[in-house]
């Protein structure tokens, strides 16, 4: 069989090397996700060891959560993966490309103008993508998420927010994409070196406004106000020289009721940001029921109970937050965000200076149906997203180890600020907010998360009844 296939033209056995690779990679997701399915049926007490940690009640949520979310990543993914076959089989590409040329040409554009048809072309496939995605994000968010209690998202609020994604990528994706297309066609032989750079600053760019400018277009951010917390976070960045200059809450809560905080911004100009639904004196979620000011607060009764939320969450004291905070603050100390960006940014120098060599193959544009021309953003997809996908699967599972590390050294400098105790009560509130289940398969855990399971972080913590 193996001589039958080297006997091919190359260009054919280019087109189902990257197929069957795929099939591989998917397979390969699938025996791991079965692993984990298997570890949600079966495990259906308390671990000894979980004991203190998770009453059963919420155990028993987070192992339903938690086994809905595997199904459906199941499905969703087969469907996914035959769809990509199913284009690629029936020469998706090139029609949507010859499409993209038509409707161009109709325009007065002649060929010539790649640059348009490009465009067109990713307008046209992003359609489609967010098109066809679509009963699959609506089945997890109003059924999945609904169900368990964490969707609180209208159909209209959905749809609008879909629609407003859709435009907004579209108003940053075409004009960076005609922009690297042009550099790469006027660069010369060291195109990869400009283009490489211009993909630099647009990353530097994005990250430093999206929080500013793009991140408000879909939830409304406010300033933390004056208070206890914020003094407390304030002085605890200045203890480590963290050039904090803005403290926000996001309105999370209209969306989804899963908690977060993340940290951005460049050099003297850092900000941070809380979800609502962390803090647990500003969750929405935790108000729910409580007599507004005002109202006459009503007697629980047999007939006449408080009607109480669905999924009511905790949240987070404002010793547990300042512990979240302070792991968040020992990546940036402890220099992971600056690690990152280096490691993301050599990967990129590589793809493109292998890219600058693999260009000029005819032969993989004739893989994928391209038989008389060799347009630069179908070598870019072609590249990237095909040839390249042993290296990606690669790189993905070393930056997923490397992201354990990191996790592990940032508890371990919250631990170091004396905030082990706090730090230690703080992930069991969030693993219990959002129902995450602390029981994992071993493969599945070492291949795909990027955070350590739940019990290996508290126990690397240590008895924090010493500290």
């Amino acid at each position: 069989m193996l001589e039958n296939i080297l006997l091919l033209p190359v260009e054919t056995q280019i087109f189902y090397a990257v197929l069957g690779f795929s099939w591989t990679v998917y397979l390969w997701e699938a025996y791991l996700s079965y692993r984990q399915r298997r570890i949600y049926r079966t495990t259906t007490h308390v671990p000894q060891e979980l004991g203190k940690i998770m009453d059963p009640e919420t155990f028993e949520k987070s192992r339903l959560y938690q086994l809905d979310k595997s199904n459906f990543s199941f499905w969703s993914g087969l469907y996914s993966e035959t769809e990509g076959t199913l284009i690629l089989l029936l020469g998706g590409i090139p029609f949507l490309w010859h499409v993209a040329g038509s409707v161009t040409a109709r325009f007065g554009f002649s060929p010539g103008y790649e640059i348009t048809q490009s465009l067109l072309f990713l307008t046209l496939a992003t359609l489609f993508s967010a098109i066809t995605g679509l009963p699959w994000s609506l089945y997890n968010t109003f059924v999945i998420e609904e169900k368990h209690g964490f969707n609180q998202q209208t159909l209209g609020f959905f749809l609008k927010d879909a629609v407003k994604k859709f435009v907004v990528t579209q108003c940053i994706l075409l004009p960076v994409t005609s922009l690297l297309l042009y550099i790469i066609k006027i660069g010369g032989d060291y195109f990869f070196i400009y283009a490489w750079l211009f993909t630099l600053v647009v990353s530097l760019v994005l990250v430093t406004i999206y929080a500013d400018y793009i991140a408000p277009l879909f939830d409304k951010f406010t300033p933390l106000p004056d208070g206890e917390l914020k003094t407390a976070i304030e002085d605890m960045a200045k203890s480590i020289s963290f050039p904090l200059t803005k403290l926000y809450v996001v309105e999370g809560s209209k969306r989804s009721s899963h908690s977060n905080a993340y940290f951005y911004g460049f050099f003297k100009n850092k900000r941070i940001v809380l979800f609502d639904t962390l803090l647990e004196d500003y969750s929405p979620l935790n108000k729910a029921g409580e007599p507004q000011p005002g109202q006459p607060e009503r007697d629980e009764t047999p007939s006449e109970p408080i009607t109480k939320p669905k999924n009511k969450k905790q949240g987070c004291n404002n010793a547990e937050i300042l512990a979240v905070l302070g792991h968040e603050l020992g990546h940036w100390k402890l220099g992971h965000t600056v690690k990152n960006i280096v490691i993301s940014q050599m990967n990129s120098f590589l793809c493109f200076s292998l890219f600058a060599v693999l260009i000029g193959r005819r032969e993989l544009f004739v893989a994928f149906g391209f038989t008389e021309s060799q347009p630069t953003l179908i070598g870019l997809m072609i590249i990237f997203q095909f040839i390249f996908s042993p290296y990606n699967e690669l790189l993905s599972f070393c930056l997923t180890v490397l992201s354990r590390r990191f996790e592990f050294q940032a508890d371990a400098f919250a631990r170091g600020m004396g905030k082990a105790s706090e730090l230690y009560s703080a992930l069991i509130k969030l693993n219990k907010d959002n129902l995450g289940f602390p029981v994992a398969d071993w493969l599945f855990s070492m291949w795909h998360y990027s955070h350590p399971p739940l019990l290996e972080r508290l126990r690397a913590l240590g008895n924090v009844k010493q500290d």
